[in-house]
């Protein structure tokens, strides 16, 4: 087996404090770096060619879990919130739900309600991918009550697997044959044959593709990068890995904060969001940079970043 790289990162790029920190974007057209905080309901926006001192925090009316650039349009993002999918302006921010997740049974039964998004991707098609999981300040520990929807280009809402617990990283092999899928309390990721075409997933012929193999960690985002490797964040574990398409780690970042939560890459940079530290009185320490945005150069761009392909009006 061939030698480990490893990288180490001591300081964080950006003293954010998010409570959940999640879904680090690259707007390349302007070079902005945008994420997310679930917990505090937050956007944060940094301009990469100014750096840290033109960050940027926007105050949200709700959660919003993922986005992703819409094609044709260089103003607005597309999102999935607590409610729904929706489409938010660039510069201030504001939202507006363009399709909800939730039959009216749904939300008088009060699952919409208990419910938000997580994490979510666009395939190559430009469909949507967002997955819904319990809400911890609601309900404390998830149940699996989670699902995974695709949103069209047409806007028709699609329930694609269900239940689910914690949805996280969503992506796919560089040929779109393959989509991998995260539930994060299985500590795993699953491989699922692709149909890019239509968009159909074989549910039935999931494959383990990777396992966290650090006690007490879980796999939480992920991303792609050019060469067809992923980078995984490994939550509870002051790791992200990056795993070879044959599912073998072959470098590791160690930072200074336990709960990473999302990498995503930026021209040659790597940024990483984290959490709130769950155990501050064992692990004090971590507990010092927790919720901050970390940059690790790893000389390596990302895949194809996908863009939903809206053809209906919203």
């Amino acid at each position: 087996m061939s030698q480990i790289k490893q990288y180490k990162v001591t300081e964080p790029w950006l003293k954010t404090s998010c409570g959940l920190g999640e879904a680090p974007f690259w707007d390349k057209k302007s070079n902005t770096l945008r994420f997310l905080d679930i917990i505090k309901k937050q956007l944060h926006v940094v301009n990469l060619n100014e750096g840290p001192s033109s960050h940027k925090t926007i105050d949200l009316p709700f959660s919003i879990g993922c986005t992703a650039n819409i094609e044709g349009n260089d103003d607005e993002f597309i999102f999935g919130g607590k409610d729904g999918y929706g489409i938010a302006n660039k510069k201030t921010g504001e939202p507006r739900y363009i399709k909800k997740f939730w039959s009216d049974e749904e939300v008088q039964s009060g699952r919409a309600h208990r419910s938000r998004s997580n994490d979510g991707s666009v395939d190559s098609h430009g469909r949507f991918y967002v997955g819904t999981m319990n809400d911890p300040t609601i309900v404390g520990e998830p149940g699996p009550e989670g699902v995974l929807f695709r949103l069209d280009p047409d806007l028709s809402l699609h329930r694609i697997k269900e239940p689910v617990t914690i949805p996280n990283g969503m992506s796919w092999t560089l040929d779109n044959k393959t989509m991998y899928i995260t539930d994060s309390p299985t500590g795993k990721i699953e491989a699922y044959d692709y149909n890019v075409n239509t968009g159909k997933i074989e549910l039935t012929a999931g494959r383990p593709f990777f396992e966290c193999p650090i006690e007490g960690g879980v796999p939480d985002g992920h991303c792609q990068d050019a060469q067809g490797f992923f980078w995984v964040a490994l939550f509870g574990t002051s790791k992200v890995v990056r795993v070879s398409p044959a599912g073998d780690i072959v470098a590791e970042i160690t930072l200074p904060t336990r709960c990473v939560t999302c990498p995503g890459i930026c021209g040659e940079d790597l940024y990483i969001t984290s959490a709130a530290e769950e155990d501050p009185d064992k692990y004090p320490e971590s507990a010092k940079l927790q919720g901050a945005t970390f940059k690790v150069p790893i000389g390596v761009t990302a895949a194809p970043i996908n863009e939903f392909k809206m053809s209906a009006k919203a």
